[in-house]
């Protein structure tokens, strides 16, 4: 199994090991490439949750908390991942049409909230 590497220095210490060719440890580099990649896509995906965020705070309006709770909703009811709601609702600033499942549930989703807030 290949060992993680953790510090600084440890990281220093594998690349000069790659560098002077050491062979041994190549299987972990692939892994810390591959969880470098994966790490970057969750962040990614973050900053799209945060801006679908933000839009519908605008939209309804409403607080962060309720907003998470609605972009997760349009989720579950579309079967559609998080991420993608968010990036879709993203891209209508960029002139994209929303898809119409998710439009319908966007709709149903703020009707909710709105008759929630009247209670």
């Amino acid at each position: 199994m290949p060992r993680r590497v953790g510090t600084r220095e440890e990281r220093w210490a594998l690349k000069a090991d790659v560098v002077w060719g050491n062979v041994g440890l190549a299987p972990a580099i692939v892994m810390l490439r591959a969880e470098n990649d994966t790490l970057r896509r969750a962040l990614a995906g973050h900053v799209l949750i945060d801006q679908a965020r933000g839009m519908v705070m605008v939209l309804a309006p409403c607080s962060s908390e309720r907003a998470w709770g609605l972009l997760v909703d349009i989720s579950q009811h579309c079967n559609v991942k998080l991420r993608d709601v968010a990036a879709a609702l993203v891209a209508t600033a960029e002139g994209e049409p929303l898809p119409e499942q998710m439009r319908r549930e966007l709709r149903r989703a703020l009707r909710r909230l709105h008759t929630a807030d009247r209670a």
